[in-house]
């Protein structure tokens, strides 16, 4: 009994200490790895050139090119957040399954997240009149499809039966002095 709420503290302490620097830490990790394969990726199809967050793609020297820059809301830092979120705030995993359950969701939101990116700047690149309607509709629905799907994808992988945070508050519940004798 004393070891699952051990669990229970050490899950969501984990993620009271990832919550103290905000989302900085995951713009600090996963920025390199959205931008330099998003650059390679875009350099096998174009000429491309990288200047800090930004991706130069066309010839530089006569001024023909698309500057793209990757900002933290391209990164997406507060959707794997949120699978953070929902990998530890669900009770019973071992350990080694819940860190390929998250390593697992993170690498598919990466994934997801570069041929988004790749898809949004071919559009750019090419002047196409639909780039403003589809990046809106990436950043307001599909990411969230995202999200949603990763985790409803994990729940049938790894057979999760437990609810995220529900799971967690009814077993308290349960051992408190408010439930009814």
């Amino acid at each position: 009994m004393a070891n699952k709420y051990f669990d229970l503290f050490l899950r969501y302490l984990i993620l009271v200490l990832i919550a103290v620097p905000g989302l900085s830490l995951f713009y600090f990790a996963f920025k390199p790895l959205t931008l330099y394969p998003s650059f390679f990726l875009l350099n096998i199809f174009y000429e491309a050139a990288l200047a800090n967050s930004t991706i130069i793609v066309g010839n530089i020297l006569s001024s023909s090119f698309v500057p793209i820059e990757i900002i933290d809301a391209c990164i997406a830092g507060s959707a794997y957040y949120l699978l953070l979120i929902l990998n530890l705030s669900v009770p019973n995993i071992k350990i080694a399954k819940r860190i390929i359950m998250i390593m697992g969701s993170f690498i598919a939101f990466l994934a997801l997240n570069l041929i988004r990116i790749f898809i949004l700047s071919v559009m750019a690149i090419s002047g196409s009149s639909y780039f403003d309607v589809t990046h809106l509709l990436f950043w307001y629905i599909f990411s969230v499809v995202f999200v949603v799907g990763i985790w409803f994808l994990e729940i049938r992988i790894f057979r999760v039966k437990k609810i995220p945070f529900y799971s967690d508050l009814k077993f308290l519940f349960e051992r408190s002095n408010f439930k009814k004798k």
